[in-house]
Order: C-alpha cells, then sequence, then structure tokens
C-alpha cells in the first residue's frame, strides 16, 4: 500500500536554495498580474477615464488591507527580531512620522483620476469579487503558519517592473492624470526591493524541507491567483461591462 501523499513528500529531499529560488521566480514569471488583459489594455492605453477610476477605487481596498494583513502575520509570528524588522511594512502603508504613507498616496492618485476621496473611503464602486479575493488573502494570513504568510508577499519580486509600467504608460497615455497621483508607485520602486530582499533570504534560509518549500510555493501561486482574479472581475465588470445585480434583484 503506498505511503499518503504528504509523508511521500517528506521523504523527497529539499530543493537547494538556488532551485528553491527559480521556482519561486518561475511562479511570477508565469502568473504574475502584469500579463492579465486588463492591465494590458491599461499599460498600452487602451482603457478609458472610467475603467481606469474603477481599477484604482477597487485596488484601494486590497491597499487599505495590506495593514491589517500584516498586523495578522505580526500576531501569530514569535521571533522579535522578524516582528521588529515585518513592523515596517505597516508603517509604510499606515505612514509613520513625516511620511504620509502608501495609503494616503493612493488617495492622492483616486484624486488624480477624479474620484473623490469618500468614493474611496466609503468603498462605494467596491466590486463584491474584488472583495472576496482581497479578504482571501487575509483570512490566508490568519490562518496559515507566519512563513507560508511571509511567503506569499513575494510577488514583491515582480512588483517593481509592474511600477515603473505605469509610471512610464500613465504620462504618455493618460495626460489629463496629475502627475502628483504616481507618487505611490515612484515610492514602491525603493520600498519593495528592499522589502522583497529580506524576505526571499529569510523564506530560503527557513523552509529547510520539501514539504515547507511546496508550502511556500503554493503560498506564492495563491497570491498570483488572487490578484489575477480581482483583475478578471475588473475585466467584467469595466470591458465586458457585466455587472452583478443588486441583491434584491431590481
Amino acid at each position: 500500500m503506498s505511503l499518503p501523499f504528504y509523508f511521500q513528500l517528506e521523504a523527497v529531499p529539499p530543493l537547494s536554495p538556488s532551485d528553491f529560488e527559480k521556482r519561486l521566480r518561475a511562479i511570477g514569471e508565469s502568473s504574475y498580474h502584469d500579463k492579465h488583459p486588463f492591465h494590458v489594455l491599461m499599460n498600452e492605453g487602451k482603457c478609458d477615464p472610467e475603467q481606469i477610476r474603477g481599477w484604482v477605487a477597487n485596488r484601494f481596498y486590497y491597499q487599505v488591507q495590506i495593514p491589517i494583513k500584516d498586523a495578522a502575520i505580526l500576531s501569530i509570528c514569535p521571533d522579535r527580531e522578524l516582528r521588529r524588522e515585518w513592523i515596517c511594512r505597516i508603517h509604510d502603508h499606515d505612514g509613520i512620522g513625516d511620511d504620509p504613507g502608501g495609503i494616503e498616496r493612493w488617495l492622492l492618485l483616486g484624486e488624480a483620476v477624479g474620484l473623490s476621496r469618500a468614493e474611496l473611503l466609503e468603498q462605494k464602486r467596491l466590486l463584491p469579487g474584488v472583495r472576496f479575493a482581497v479578504d482571501a488573502y487575509v483570512n490566508f494570513c490568519r490562518s496559515h503558519t507566519w512563513i507560508e504568510a511571509m511567503a506569499s508577499s513575494l510577488t514583491e519580486l515582480f512588483a517593481p517592473s509592474i511600477h515603473q509600467t505605469r509610471i512610464d504608460a500613465f504620462p504618455k497615455f493618460y495626460p489629463w492624470i496629475r502627475e502628483e497621483g504616481l507618487r505611490y508607485f515612484r515610492k514602491r520602486l525603493t520600498q519593495a526591493p528592499k522589502d522583497v530582499s529580506f524576505t526571499l533570504r529569510l523564506v530560503i534560509d527557513r523552509c529547510k524541507t520539501r514539504p515547507a518549500q511546496e508550502a511556500a510555493l503554493a503560498a506564492l501561486r495563491f497570491k498570483c491567483e488572487l490578484l489575477w482574479s480581482m483583475l478578471d472581475t475588473l475585466y467584467m465588470a469595466y470591458v465586458l461591462r457585466i455587472q452583478m445585480p443588486p441583491p434584491d434583484g431590481r
């Protein structure tokens, strides 16, 4: 009788650090959301103002949940030194001292594309599918191990290129977007590489067994999938113009 899958995996030798890193990076190369048709349209200048505003408004829900997700990770991480490092991510988004933080910079982006702060803060344009995907990410980080939750953030390996693409594409194709709206993307060009350098090293160092490595890979795949599913919802609502009916059917 064959052993259950878990015990079979226990018997498999771990990947070497270099092979493990290659597999982590390969996930983004194949499935990061910069390849989604909605992003392709946006970065090629083919979105209208309403589509841009829809993306900004819905992505804002993801932005405001990031520090909540990171607080959840801190609550289950037993290592004081790791917590001291990870808490910087909350400061990056909520702000600290003179730095207003990423959430405030995204609000500036919203104003730059013609949205009011109330529309963003009150989630007036938030689509159910986006809410579901983002909430699933927060719940993932609450319910899995701290190293899996941290591994899921390795989508930042691929983020600088998408931020640079937006910095280049928006002024070229959408000159109606005010320049101060790009501050969020410019800031992330320096924040994301710093964050991911720490996390990549941590995941490779702490995931020494094959089951731990496969769990980290699965966490990163899950994060890529939920980012993709958010854009599926946006594509349906703003490109295909298919909207979910009200709950009461009216």
